[in-house]
């Protein structure tokens, strides 16, 4: 199995994963942003009840659930700026993979030997 694993694989699902991570995390924040202008219009709403002198429960009540939806939002905002920090430690490792092994594979590349996937790796070591 683990002889399956090429640096062009890796380069590639790593690349992949950093992608979605990245979409997840632009999808996350949409989100959060959502639910920001609905905590936004909630709070706005409850002013407007006391502006107009509805029962003061009323009020406090909806007060109370903005706060709470303003609270998701920004649990959610934190949520997605994790994903993005992985999404960077994900390209981070790519380019560091890149820059270490990317010569080996370069040199793989332009040989022009015949078999030399099939090489066993402990040859490799030993030479």
């Amino acid at each position: 199995m683990g002889s399956d694993l090429t640096y062009k694989a890796l380069q590639a699902k790593v690349a992949a994963l950093s992608k979605r991570v990245t979409r997840n995390a632009e999808d996350i924040q949409a989100s959060a942003r959502v639910i920001d202008e609905e905590a936004t219009a909630t709070r706005r709403e409850s002013d407007q009840m006391a502006a107009k002198a509805v029962d003061k429960d009323t009020v406090a009540d909806s007060t109370e659930f903005s706060k709470v939806i303003k609270g998701v939002s920004d649990g959610i905002l934190s949520y997605a700026a994790k994903g993005q920090d992985t999404a960077r430690q994900a390209k981070a490792v790519a380019d560091q993979a890149k820059t270490t092994h990317g010569a080996f594979q370069e040199a793989f590349d332009r040989s022009n030997v015949d078999g030399l996937e099939r090489v066993s790796r402990d040859w490799f070591t030993q030479e």
